[in-house]
């Protein structure tokens, strides 16, 4: 009962939740993040006000360290935006990617940058890893469009540097066929 209940008060908040906190903006005026990749095709100015994704609610790891960071760990958060990005993937399936972490002010998030063009929907598990050994996993179902859409993790207090984090990106098919694997470290040219 008490799990039903927790869900019905989910199922209401979190769409509030979302639509009030939503993503930061692009990294930079021209709403392309600054980084290893170019983000030609994925990254227009379609989301000025940056998109909701389609993420699950995140699952952090289990473990001792599990809990949220306390105000001694995050690091101060320089002024104005961070961008850590990989280059932009193209799977010969159809499928493409740039996987980036983000940051605004003391948050750090990651955010893939798709486009599934295979003609069915797949499923995306971008993991955001933080240099403390914490990491946040979002599940996100991505239609068949040609359209370019995002999945992102939530916002989360900056721990230490900002530029010891990691996101990683694998989509695979509904049968659970990897198709392609994007990083935000990524060196140029790089697939898979």
């Amino acid at each position: 009962m008490v799990a039903l209940a927790s869900a019905v008060v989910l199922a209401v908040v979190l769409p509030f939740a979302v639509a009030t906190a939503g993503p930061a903006g692009p990294a930079d005026p021209g709403g392309v993040p600054q980084g290893h990749g170019t983000a030609r095709g994925l990254l227009p100015a379609a989301f000025p006000g940056g998109a909701t994704g389609r993420g699950e609610v995140p699952q952090p790891s289990a473990g001792p360290d599990a809990a949220a960071p306390s105000a001694s760990e995050a690091a101060p958060g320089p002024s104005g935006d961070r961008a850590e990005c990989g280059p932009e993937l193209t799977s010969p399936e159809g499928v493409e990617a740039q996987t980036c972490v983000l940051g605004q002010g003391h948050d750090t998030w990651g955010r893939t940058y798709y486009r599934n063009a295979t003609g069915g929907p797949l499923t995306g598990v971008l993991t955001l890893m933080a240099p403390d050994g914490r990491t946040v996993q979002v599940r996100c179902q991505m239609a068949a469009s040609d359209d370019p859409d995002v999945c992102e993790t939530p916002h989360a207090a900056t721990v230490r540097r900002p530029g010891g984090y990691t996101a990683v990106s694998e989509i695979a098919s509904t049968q659970g066929k990897l198709l392609l694997r994007s990083g935000s470290n990524s060196p140029e040219g790089e697939e898979g």
